[in-house]
């Protein structure tokens, strides 16, 4: 049986936590200066490092060397709090889920009164601080105010508004933000050249948005992934069924349909989409992201790669040529009708008919009178326009060409017409015939 992949690679320092540079130089910082504090309260979403950061600050703590930034990894504590060390004695881990009562905190504080058993400092690493009771954190509030010397206390909760203020205001908060896409793609990229797996392009962008920004339920779906995988080959069709998501393909024919106001090529799509037995809120949720790309392309002209950093060059192109089949309000109507359309379908019964009546809203803006539907015609209006245009500079071109044709081989003719032939004789010169003289009559004798 396999490890998890995200207690795999469980970073053991804090120049191996990755988008927390915020949290980790300071720690670092204290650590080198001795001016650590005796209670820290660390918060943020799930999954973003905040457990793991409290294991690591307890293993500088604790390190032969230390107090250090850089566990030196040899001595017994620092193996036995590695991501294959099985915990230490003087390092005590409590989840708050099931040990937030008063009881539990009055045993806490009885413990915390005992010498460490072997390393420097005693430390109590609460998880899910947030599910204490107000009752628990009254216990504990006297030791976290003034506590022994060999005592170190470690809060992480995801809702740090519902921690007592009393324990807030005598700790040091750190609050953890999730990791930005372009890191954790990187990341993520780095781990599959690790476990010499192969990625399809457009897996690690599914990857990261499923994981919403959680490294711990990023590397969790990317595992996922792995697990599945044939030849240690992830590919994107099976990453797209996988997930959930909707298959680009599908996008660019709806895309393009709908720049074409092809009502039975986008109907045909939406029945696509029900027969594979996709969820319509997903696809939505798909479409309005897409129409939200191609604004973003029509915005910002150049260096769209800068915004866009998760798309390979073929799709930054793909993306070009369907924005340049779109007006600037026919685009932002229809972003502003799919997002509507997709508040709606939150606990709708009939998520599939909101889906086709999405896609008949986007296809008719004669039927509103808004803004929005006014600019989105006048947008067909100048493509219709644009297109006749084209066509008919296109028409003259060609007649006049015929024309100059024409002209061209006229003037030729009527040329030859005019040259006198090469081999013509000279003309004979010859005298008009003088008419013959009447006989004179004879003269008499």
């Amino acid at each position: 049986m396999s490890t998890a992949l995200y207690r795999r690679y469980r970073p053991e320092s804090f120049n191996e936590v990755i988008g927390q540079e915020h949290v980790t130089e300071p720690l670092i910082t204290a650590l080198t200066n001795n001016r650590v504090n005796h209670a820290y309260l660390f918060s943020g979403p799930r999954g973003c490092g905040k457990t793991t950061s409290a294991r690591i600050l307890a293993r500088c703590l604790n390190c032969a060397e230390g107090p250090t930034p850089n566990p030196c990894g040899a001595c017994d504590s620092c193996k036995e709090l590695s991501r294959h060390g099985g915990g230490s004695l003087d390092v005590i881990e409590m989840d708050a889920a099931s040990h937030g009562g008063v009881d539990h905190a009055r045993d806490l504080r009885e413990r915390a009164t005992f010498a460490p058993v072997r390393d420097r400092y005693k430390i109590f690493i609460i998880d899910e601080a947030h599910m204490v009771t107000r009752e628990g954190f009254n216990a504990l509030l006297k030791i976290v105010e003034e506590p022994p010397e060999h005592i170190k206390f470690i809060f992480a909760t995801t809702e740090p508004n519902k921690v007592l203020g009393t324990i807030r205001s005598r700790t040091h908060h750190y609050p953890f933000r999730l990791v930005p896409p372009s890191t954790l793609s990187s990341y993520l990229l780095q781990l599959c050249q690790e476990e010499n797996v192969q990625v399809e392009d457009g897996v690690i962008p599914l990857v990261v948005r499923a994981g919403g920004g959680s490294v711990r339920d990023s590397l969790s779906i990317l595992d996922q992934l792995m697990a599945g995988s044939q030849q240690q080959h992830i590919s994107y069709d099976v990453a797209t069924s996988l997930l959930g998501f909707t298959h680009s393909g599908l996008l660019d024919d709806v895309i393009f349909a709908f720049a074409q106001a092809n009502a039975a090529e986008v109907f045909h799509a939406v029945d696509r989409v029900i027969q594979t037995g996709q969820d319509p809120r997903r696809f939505v949720e798909d479409l309005l992201e897409r129409l939200r790309d191609l604004i973003i392309i029509q915005a910002v002209h150049g260096s769209v790669e800068s915004v866009l950093q998760n798309m390979s060059a073929d799709q930054v192109e793909r993306l070009r040529q369907q924005a340049s089949a779109f007006g600037p309000a026919e685009l932002s109507r229809a972003a502003d009708v799919t997002s509507h359309a997709l508040n709606e379908m939150s606990g709708a019964t009939s998520p599939q008919l909101h889906l086709e009546l999405l896609c008949a809203r986007i296809l008719l803006p004669a039927s509103e009178k808004s803004i929005g539907a006014v600019g989105a015609r006048l947008d067909r209006l100048e493509r219709r326009v644009g297109s006749l245009v084209e066509e008919n500079d296109g028409n003259s071109s060609r007649s006049t060409a015929r024309t100059e044709h024409a002209l061209s081989a006229g003037e030729s003719s009527a040329q030859s017409m005019k040259r006198p032939p090469l081999s013509a004789p000279p003309l004979a010169s010859a005298q008009p015939a003088q008419p013959a003289q009447p006989a004179q009559p004879a003269q008499p004798a």
